[in-house]
């Protein structure tokens, strides 16, 4: 097939000249692999936003600050809490303190409830560019903010 393709090479030149094709193929392979370096790190020392949509009546989204040594700072539907994300591997333990009291309406009550319920049986996190997924029986997903 070489020989079809440049006849002129000859001995060590054929030789080099497959050589640098294949690294060249090689390469052009590993090119097309995305970059994972981002996913294996947890995001200490960032915001992150959950991924959904506010509730009806309010624009308030939960968002939690991650501190360089795992302790978080979340406001959630109505109230806030505090705790401490404890990371090994990709396995993750959230533990939290007791959530302020704030009057808030039935329907962000339960949804604080429910995603403090969520958090607290997190056994797992996996990391997609700026999406974080903590993963339990039910998943979270928190962004990073791009801007």
């Amino acid at each position: 097939m070489v020989r079809w393709l440049c006849p002129v090479f000859q001995g060590r030149d054929r030789m080099r000249w497959r050589v640098s094709l294949g690294l060249a193929l090689i390469a052009a392979f590993l090119s097309t692999i995305p970059a994972t370096a981002d996913d294996l790190t947890f995001p200490y020392d960032s915001e992150l936003i959950m991924d959904v949509t506010p509730m009806r009546g309010s624009k308030r989204i939960p968002n939690m600050d991650v501190a360089a040594n795992g302790a978080i700072a979340m406001e959630m539907w109505c109230n806030r809490i505090e705790g401490q994300f404890v990371v090994a591997a990709d396995t993750v333990t959230v533990l939290t303190g007791q959530a302020t009291q704030r009057d808030c309406p039935p329907d962000r009550a339960q949804g604080d409830e429910r995603l403090l319920a969520a958090l607290t049986q997190v056994t797992n996190w996996r990391r997609r560019g700026d999406l974080l997924e903590l993963i339990g029986p039910q998943t979270l997903r928190f962004r990073l903010p791009t801007n």
